[in-house]
């Protein structure tokens, strides 16, 4: 029905437009009681789904990736569409309007989607309003810095989100791979990215003492145009600063093999959907490989169907991560995916 109604519907329209009132449409769903027939719809319960990573349980392998619901204000409604976690932001400390419009653009004949939303978000604190109501599902808190913050005082940018959200996530993403934010990238280089995550694990250790809690998880969210010498790099980092993790990855600047219009395909951002599927796969099968499975990976990108997230899992991937294909398939997708990892371990 999504494929074959809703979403031919929802495509013309402005995808930025849609994203919004796609926002509107389940926000209303809920309000009026549809909550549970949602659920009924998409949710999979089992415990043979079940993933324990970092000190958290995750219900099932499916999270939503960063960038759908940026500021927090969707993710009990996400969660009534299966999912086993939700990562919300990227965050700023400051609101930030992002690039300028048009920055999101549809490549049908490829599946895709280019963007240069460009940390767009309401800035941390409204976020941490948002999640003070109870939420649901394991939360992931996926933080940035904001465009006018030069790099060498990113650091401060970086501490302020993770200080303000510290008690209202599960987890966080440290987002340096983002190919939209004027050299942001550049704090994917060894010493300042050995710095970042060194001062956030720091700070880290020090809220969970003055509180007395656990300290939260730390992932790192890395960019699939890193070379080889770099992904090495990468397991060396996280060996170092002793991290938790690393998210594979996020969107890319390489527009090879594409069939859509040049129109379209030449615009500035980042790539994600199918074109990216077997890039991510490669980078999450190279770092499992070359750590010897040291760290757990997230992995996200190009995933439309069961068998491209069965891919990444057996890629090295400990859970996997849904946006691009969220878009072209439909939430049914999380459902497909959970049923047919039940059906892989029944069978296996």
């Amino acid at each position: 029905m999504y494929r074959l109604i809703i979403r031919p519907i929802l495509f013309l329209l402005n995808p930025e437009k849609v994203h919004y009132l796609s926002f509107s449409i389940i926000k209303f769903f809920s309000k009026i009681g549809l909550s549970g027939l949602i659920k009924s719809m998409f949710v999979v319960e089992d415990e043979r789904l079940e993933r324990e990573l970092f000190g958290l349980t995750f219900k099932n392998p499916v999270g939503l990736a960063a960038g759908f619901d940026k500021n927090a204000v969707l993710f009990n409604e996400l969660s009534d569409f299966g999912f086993g976690f939700v990562e919300i932001g990227t965050l700023t400390p400051k609101p930030q309007d992002g690039n300028p419009k048009k920055r999101l653009f549809r490549l049908k004949a490829d599946k895709a989607i280019i963007n240069r939303m460009g940390f767009n978000n309401h800035g941390v604190f409204e976020a941490v309003e948002n999640l003070k109501k109870n939420h649901k599902v394991l939360i992931g808190g996926n933080i940035g810095k904001n465009k006018v913050t030069p790099n060498n005082e990113a650091i401060k940018d970086y501490l302020i989100c993770f200080d303000a959200l510290f008690d209202h996530v599960d987890y966080f993403v440290v987002n340096v791979s983002s190919p939209n934010t004027p050299g942001l990238r550049e704090l994917q280089d060894k010493e300042p990215l050995t710095a970042l995550l060194n001062e956030l694990q720091l700070e880290n250790a020090k809220l969970s003492e003055r509180k007395g809690t656990i300290r939260k998880p730390i992932l790192l969210k890395i960019a699939p145009d890193l070379t080889d010498s770099q992904l090495l790099d990468i397991i060396d980092i996280v060996s170092d600063t002793t991290i938790d993790g690393v998210i594979a990855t996020n969107t890319t600047i390489s527009r090879e093999n594409l069939k859509s219009h040049a129109l379209i395909t030449e615009e500035a951002g980042g790539l994600s959907g199918a074109p990216l599927k077997d890039r991510s796969t490669e980078v999450i099968r190279f770092l499992a490989e070359k750590s010897n499975k040291a760290f757990p990976i997230i992995g996200v990108g190009g995933i439309n169907s069961a068998e491209d997230a069965i891919e990444k899992l057996e890629a090295g991937a400990d859970l996997i991560q849904l946006w691009t294909g969220f878009v072209y398939e439909g939430p049914g997708l999380v459902k497909q995916i959970n049923k047919a990892l039940l059906e892989k371990k029944v069978t296996a």
